[in-house]
């Protein structure tokens, strides 16, 4: 008896001792700690905080210290819930968005909050009505980017003591009732049918002017170019007239040097009389009646009526 009851104690001890040296072995292992690149460990040693731990091989105390927090600071994308707003013309609009965040304080992200993530949404959300409801209906779709600053604005306030940065925030969706976007679509149609009327009586109009230019300039070119014709039409003239006389007057100066000169008065009267034959002649050809003075020798009047004569044939 006394040797089974030895042995059985003998196991029994073995066995605590193994059991006691495998939990200490195992509290070993988990006391090594590898922290990931943007990473923090927040340690509490008996329930406080001891430290944070960064990117690295690190060694606890068993027992005593233990990893209570693993805070990611990595940039992080927060979707916010679609919401209802009332605008400042009480017009109600659904209203999401989208935060991008990121952890810079691992001390502050465990203990200054219960969950960030909750924390920061539920702002978002309060200052989008609360800036919403300051705007009308229209400024709401144009000062998206207002909203968005301001609500960063607000976030970054209370996110230091957070230890969170809210890097910014952008709206998904501003989606009004039916009715009103059945209403805002026929008013940019109207508007468009408006712009294109007034473009294209603009073009018409456009159009009519530059075609009565088009027929003014023409009308002036044309009335340069009649202009022109008549005065080269009228130096031509001119320039031919001056030339006759210019020709006859060297005529008459060259008849006036002949008559000066010996036998001159013969050779004209020579001409005269044979222009006298001449005229003469046609009175038998003629079918008018021709009064003839009665000396037919008076040949200054018979050349005279014979020059008539041959003016009228």
């Amino acid at each position: 008896m006394e040797s089974t009851s030895f042995d059985f104690w003998t196991v029994f001890n073995v066995v605590v001792w193994g059991i006691l040296f495998l939990f200490l072995i195992i509290q070993l292992v988990r006391s090594i700690r590898l922290v990931p690149t943007k990473s923090a460990y927040v340690v509490e040693r008996l329930g406080r905080y001891s430290r944070t731990l960064g990117p690295g091989f690190h060694v606890l105390f068993p027992f005593i210290d233990k990893v209570r927090y693993i805070q990611n600071l990595k940039e992080t994308t927060i979707d916010v819930p679609p919401q209802v707003c009332f605008t400042k013309d009480n017009v109600k609009v659904v209203v999401d968005g989208v935060m991008y965040v990121v952890v810079h304080d691992a001390e502050r992200a465990s203990y200054g909050v219960i969950d960030y993530f909750v924390a920061a949404t539920e702002l978002a959300q309060t200052t989008t009505r609360s800036i919403v409801g300051l705007l009308d209906l229209d400024r709401t779709f144009k000062e998206r980017e207002h909203i968005s600053s301001r609500v960063v604005e607000v976030l970054s306030g209370v996110g230091q003591s957070w230890g969170v940065n809210v890097l910014r925030y952008e709206i998904k969706n501003i989606a009004p009732p039916k009715s009103v976007q059945e209403a805002m679509e026929k008013q940019v149609t109207a508007e468009r049918q408006k712009r294109a009327t007034i473009s294209e009586s603009e073009g018409f109009m456009q159009s009519r002017i530059n075609r009565s230019e088009g027929v003014k300039i023409e009308m002036v070119n044309q009335s340069d170019g009649e202009r022109q014709r008549v005065i080269n039409e009228a130096e031509g003239k001119a320039a031919g007239i001056l030339e006759v006389a210019k020709a006859t007057a060297a005529s008459i100066e060259k008849i006036g040097q002949s008559l000066a000169g010996e036998n001159g008065a013969d050779a004209l009267y020579l001409q005269l009389s044979l222009k006298y034959l001449q005229n003469f002649a046609l009175i038998a050809k003629s079918e008018n009646k021709v009064v003839i003075p009665a000396d037919v020798t008076d040949m200054k009047a018979m050349l005279a009526q014979f020059e008539d004569l041959k003016l009228k044939t």
